[in-house]
């Protein structure tokens, strides 16, 4: 283990903190709020096309601080692994959790790695956890949610379940489906340096846009309506949709998310995140309205002009994707 750690794990992810080697990794913070946030990443493959588990774990962890309004500071990672999990495929994989880490300028600072016996844990299991500061006061949650904001998303759906089944599954489909796995937490920042008044923001990861939005609309106690239309799909996603019977809406994003905004603040976001790379889709979905009959009630508006409600889906969807 120590060797492991010696020649591995501490060399890749190297700065100040982690070099201290405490139990704790002990940094100096800001005035402010602190958010903090933790997740798991167990997905299957570990490699697929536009990322892999280690750069999964870095993102998730990192958009969960933004979606807060949080920037982000510092990582924890906690390895799992399987008793004779090639040692490249680790240093791959940990390789990729500081590239990303260095790009989003944080810094991997204290861990855990622990090995169980073989064919416990599909080769390794992630473990990340999150601290970032907020340099307002501003509390965005589903509370601030007010009826007449409109909804916005900023990219594509749907890419990054369907690269991870067809990666899984072999599927001999000619596409061009990449995950959208990304950090969003530039984005973000600059939505808050941009002093827009954000009343919640949510990523799109396991249940996809419409679990997202019904969770928010019943926690708000409101009506989201969303124009079919308006919703950006990548043509490869939405014909292997149609092939599989799989629904777009429902499906996994890792570099997607969607905000509630005044209606006055609309066209100042829509300018600010087309600035940037992964916003250039950036576009109004939909509005939130008052509920008449159904507080939480999500409508869809079809192509055809027919509305229906969406219904949280009863089971996974795609499982092991994250």
């Amino acid at each position: 283990m120590q060797q492991l750690l010696d020649e591995y794990i501490q060399p890749i992810f190297d700065n100040p903190l982690l070099a201290a080697k405490n139990d704790s990794a002990v940094f100096p913070v800001t005035a402010g709020q602190l958010a903090f946030t933790t997740d798991s990443y167990v997905v299957k493959p570990l490699f697929f096309p536009g990322g892999d588990i280690g750069k999964l774990a870095v993102c998730g962890t990192l958009n969960d601080l933004a979606m807060s309004g949080a920037k982000p500071l510092y990582l924890t990672c906690s390895l799992i692994l399987e008793e004779g999990f090639a040692l490249k495929d680790l240093r791959r994989i940990l390789t990729s959790m500081q590239e990303t880490a260095v790009s989003a300028g944080v810094q991997i600072v204290t861990g855990d790695t622990k090995v169980v016996e073989h064919g416990k844990a599909d080769g390794i299991y992630i473990n990340t956890a999150g601290v970032g500061i907020l340099d307002t006061e501003k509390t965005l949650n589903t509370k601030a949610i007010q009826a007449d904001d409109v909804i916005i998303i900023n990219s594509d759906l749907g890419r990054h379940g369907l690269a991870v089944m067809l990666e899984r599954e072999g599927f001999d489909f000619e596409h061009h489906i990449h995950s959208d796995c990304a950090d969003l937490s530039s984005l973000v920042n600059d939505l808050m340096q941009a002093d827009i008044k954000i009343h919640c923001m949510r990523d799109l990861t396991r249940g996809g846009l419409a679990s997202t939005l019904i969770e928010l609309a019943v926690s708000a106690k409101l009506a989201f309506e969303i124009q079919q239309a308006a919703i950006p799909v990548h043509d490869d996603v939405r014909s292997l949709c149609e092939i599989l019977g799989f629904d777009p809406l429902y499906i996994a994003n890792e570099g997607c998310f969607a905000l509630c905004v005044p209606a006055s603040h609309a066209k100042q976001t829509l300018k600010v995140m087309h600035r940037h790379p992964l916003g250039k889709q950036a576009t109004i979905i939909g509005q939130v309205k008052q509920a008449i009959e159904q507080e939480g009630y999500v409508s869809l508006i079809t192509e055809f002009g027919i509305a229906r409600g969406l219904d949280l889906l009863s089971g996974e969807q795609l499982p092991r994707i994250c």
